[in-house]
């Protein structure tokens, strides 16, 4: 999975800097329009504030930082929303793009158009240090995985050969049998599963990196009580090529090469991914969990706190982009929001005003 989708030559994402939106092979909020990066501008500003609560002009400089990147488009629509609407904090902003994809990367001072000013740093890691806010949409369901399934009682892994077919073996670490023992989970005969160490890995190194602030973690996904449950005995593993998805049951083609087998480098490969564990993974080093919610509330909140505000009317200009946004059954309920702070205790944000539910 790491190689189909990062091999500097062949991966998916290496080779191209954008792989969403209509002409790519899946869609998500930012492919909606500008709308999302305006409210989470909203979101930011108002974590900035709380990090920063004298004036502006004396505070200080302010690091966005942005974690699986792509081509930028998110942190455009962000800082072209802060521009407007509160530039004394845009002024103040050193904007951080995270990248694996050296394509995406090359692209990311032509996306961001004028707010490339405030680009301070575009590279394949994490800044070795920040305060302010980190922003994730999409990232840990993009991250390699190892798929599990038990046979007789005993745990085993699921491997690929030189010619993309599968087979079973024993686990290529006791960390994955450790993953479900940390969660009390006991996989029943036949059921299959993901365990996403590379998740946790990431998420106590951006703890660590973060010296002050927050971070918004936006994927799709559940606690592990329900993502290794009978609802998803068949794993998670999916395959996306022009909107299309294909489950990586293997009966989905054959048995020995299911659909995220085929044609590698040249599709999208995600699984859910397991917030129990991750948030697990970020208190332990040291962050808090604000809440972890649907989209729908979160951008619900962020709306209602404008609207008291005053100031609905300057950001939300599309009632058809909201919809599209927070509809549940759609981007609303798949998309999870993971709030977490450090050194900022559990302030009443906008984001988590409305409802802390997740579906």
């Amino acid at each position: 999975m790491d190689l189909a989708l990062y091999d500097p030559e062949a991966g998916y994402y290496a080779r191209a800097p954008r792989r969403s939106g209509r002409a790519g092979d899946f869609f998500t909020s930012v492919d909606v329009g500008p709308l999302f990066g305006r409210l989470l501008e909203a979101q930011v500003a108002e974590m900035a504030g709380l990090l920063h609560p004298e004036e502006p002009a004396a505070s200080g400089p302010f690091d966005l930082v942005e974690a699986g990147a792509g081509d930028g488009r998110l942190s455009a629509d962000l800082l072209d929303a802060a521009r407007t609407h509160n530039p004394s904090l845009y002024a103040r902003t050193r904007l951080h793009l995270v990248e694996a994809s050296a394509a995406a990367r090359a692209s990311h001072r032509r996306t961001l158009g004028a707010s490339a000013d405030r680009l301070a740093y575009s590279g394949a890691a994490l800044p070795a240090g920040f305060e302010g806010v980190l922003v994730a949409n999409e990232l840990l369901d993009a991250f390699p995985v190892h798929q599990v399934v038990m046979r007789g009682g005993a745990l085993r892994e699921v491997y690929v050969d030189a010619d993309f077919r599968i087979g079973e073996g024993a686990p290529s670490t006791p960390a994955l049998g450790a993953y479900l023992r940390r969660l009390g989970i006991v996989l029943d005969e036949g059921w299959r599963a993901e365990i996403n160490l590379s998740a946790v890995e990431w998420i106590l190194q951006a703890a660590q990196r973060l010296a002050r602030g927050f971070l918004v973690l936006i994927d799709y996904g559940h606690e592990a009580r329900r993502l290794y449950s009978a609802a998803h005995a068949a794993g998670t593993l999916t395959s996306f090529t022009r909107h299309t998805a294909a489950l990586g049951d293997p009966s989905a083609t054959s048995r020995d090469r299911p659909a995220w087998a085929h044609r590698p480098g040249e599709q999208d490969i995600t699984a859910h991914v397991d917030f129990t564990s991750v948030r697990a993974a970020a208190e332990s080093a040291g962050l808090t969990t604000i809440a972890l919610l649907d989209q729908t509330y979160f951008l619900l909140g962020i709306v209602r706190a404008l609207d008291a505000e005053g100031d609905r009317g300057a950001l939300v200009p599309s009632p058809r982009a909201l919809k599209t946004l927070i509809m549940p059954g759609g981007l609303g309920s798949t998309m999870k929001v993971l709030v977490m702070g450090k050194g900022v205790g559990r302030p009443a944000l906008r984001g988590v005003s409305f409802a802390a539910r997740m579906t």
